[in-house]
């Protein structure tokens, strides 16, 4: 790329960056050809600046819809009580997940480990994206002792999220025992998931939770979109 063309889709980017802090969040924007025609550049150096918006985390592209804004990163808080469901309310937004996979295999070492399990013991995963207001803002990757759990399974396969089938499975009430976070890059995989670009920044978070005697009923590993999540650690 010139440096002409560097300095015009940043001027644009810079132009439209501006323009979005009036706008309200899911405002949509004009599309790529009205841009184009507006700034008198072609579609190209238009998608790049958008793509720099996105990468930045104030605008969302949804394929077929068009590019919209986005609100500001999401406050999540970690605490030995925090519920997915619980933090969206808190946060006025409409939280969504789509599971990709409820399937059970041989623990691996970390998760034998974290579970107090015998070597290779089966653990039931289950893997899915987290939303809100329709984005993408994790992707999380459980497991669970499949012995200790009877009926887990099937919980999952009716729809029911964790605390209803931990509950539904004789865990009414579980904490959070400990975390451990730390910045990474997506790679191609995780960055489709959480439609972002290959390399953005993404916080992952590894996690135990215990029922209330204290024995282990899930390792977690979830993502979370760096630019769209706040995450804040809070004594309860």
């Amino acid at each position: 790329m010139t440096e002409p063309e560097f300095s015009r889709w940043r001027q644009i980017a810079d132009t439209l960056r501006d323009e979005i802090a009036t706008l309200p969040t899911g405002t949509r924007l004009p599309t790529e050809a009205e841009l184009a025609r507006r700034f008198g550049v072609n579609r190209h150096t238009v998608r790049r600046a958008l793509a720099a918006l996105a990468e930045a985390g104030q605008v969302h592209a949804r394929r077929g819809a068009g590019v919209f804004v986005l609100a500001p990163p999401m406050e999540y808080p970690l605490t030995r009580h925090t519920r997915f469901t619980t933090a969206i309310a808190a946060s006025g937004r409409v939280g969504g997940r789509t599971i990709l996979m409820v399937q059970t295999f041989p623990a691996s070492a970390p998760e034998a480990e974290a579970l107090d399990l015998p070597a290779e013991a089966p653990v039931l995963r289950i893997e899915g994206i987290t939303r809100s207001d329709g984005v993408p803002i994790s992707h999380f990757r459980s497991a669970f002792p499949l012995a200790r759990l009877p009926g887990l399974q099937a919980a999952f396969t009716e729809g029911m999220g964790v605390s209803q089938a931990l509950e539904a499975c004789g865990v009414p009430e579980y904490t959070r025992a400990w975390t451990r976070l730390n910045a990474v890059a997506a790679d191609t995989l995780l960055a489709g998931h959480l439609q972002m670009r290959p390399g953005g920044a993404v916080i992952r978070s590894v996690s135990l939770n215990r029922d209330s005697a204290g024995v282990p009923v899930e390792y977690g590993i979830t993502h979370f979109a760096g630019e769209r999540v706040t995450l804040t650690v809070t004594p309860d």
